[in-house]
C-alpha cells in the first residue's frame, strides 16, 4: 500500500530555521527601539527655570568692633615731701648660739632615758632561731624546720574539737600570733578565726607548749613573734 503524503512536500522541515532568523530580527528592531532618541527642536530657557545671569548677590556685612575705653588716669603727687628721721634706733644684740670645742654645756637639766625593749625580729630572718625542746642536736641550718615539725606534732597531739562547735556545724580556720620572748616563754597570743569556741581551743593549745630555748639575734636574745594557722575541720 503506498504512502499518501508526499515526502518531497514535508512542511516541518525548515520551521526551525524560520523561527530563528525571525527571533533575530525581533531582537534586532527592540534594540533600535531602545536606542532611538529624540529630541525637542525649540528649548524654552524660561520654561525651563534657566536665567541668563546666574550669579546670587551676598550681601557684603560690617564687623564692628568694640574700642576698649581708655585707662583710668593715674594720680601723681604735685608735691613729694621727704620726712626727716632723727631718732637714734637702738640695735638690739642677739647672742650667738653656735659652741666649739672649748665651751662648757651644762648638763644639770639634762636626762637619760633608759633603754626601750629590744624591738622583735621576725622568725624567717633571725640569725640563731628559738631551739624547741629535742631539737638541740639538730644543725643550725635545719632548726627552724625541726621547730615547726615540733608545733605541728604538739598541735595534733592537744588537739581537741570543741562540743559546742560540732554540735553547731561549726569549722574553719583559725590564725594563732604568739610571742617567744626573752626567757624561752610563751606570750602574746592573739587568735583570729569564724567562732569564739575555735578560738580559745587555739589559744588552749598554745598555752601548753614547752619552754624554749629563746632566740638570739647578734648574740643577744631577742623576742620572736611567730604565726600558725589551726584547722578545725568536721569528719
Amino acid at each position: 500500500m503506498l504512502p499518501k503524503k508526499n515526502p518531497n512536500a514535508d512542511l516541518n522541515k525548515n520551521t526551525r530555521t524560520y523561527f530563528l532568523i525571525g527571533l533575530v530580527v525581533v531582537l534586532l528592531l527592540v534594540w533600535k527601539g531602545v536606542e532611538l532618541k529624540t529630541y525637542e527642536k525649540d528649548m524654552n530657557l524660561e520654561r525651563m527655570g534657566m536665567l541668563e545671569n546666574n550669579e546670587e548677590d551676598i550681601p557684603i556685612t560690617e564687623i564692628k568692633f568694640k574700642i576698649p575705653p581708655p585707662p583710668p588716669p593715674q594720680y601723681v603727687p604735685k608735691e613729694i615731701k621727704v620726712i626727716e628721721n632723727d631718732e637714734d634706733i637702738k640695735e638690739s644684740i642677739i647672742q650667738t648660739t653656735e659652741v666649739d670645742q672649748n665651751t662648757e654645756v651644762p648638763i644639770d637639766n639634762v636626762t637619760i632615758l633608759e633603754e626601750f625593749e629590744d624591738s622583735m625580729v621576725p622568725f624567717s630572718i633571725i640569725e640563731d632561731a628559738p631551739i624547741f625542746p629535742g631539737c638541740e642536736k639538730v644543725v643550725k641550718s635545719k632548726r627552724k624546720k625541726c621547730f615547726q615539725d615540733q608545733i605541728n606534732k604538739h598541735i595534733r597531739k592537744n588537739f581537741r574539737y570543741p562540743v559546742i562547735a560540732q554540735e553547731m556545724g561549726i569549722q574553719g580556720r583559725v590564725y594563732v600570733n604568739f610571742i617567744i620572748s626573752k626567757d624561752g616563754s610563751i606570750s602574746d597570743i592573739i587568735m583570729r578565726g569564724p567562732d569564739k569556741n575555735l578560738e580559745k581551743e587555739a589559744a588552749r593549745i598554745i598555752s601548753k607548749l614547752p619552754t624554749m630555748t629563746p632566740g638570739k639575734q647578734r648574740g643577744e636574745a631577742v623576742r620572736v613573734p611567730f604565726s600558725i594557722p589551726i584547722n578545725f575541720k568536721l569528719q
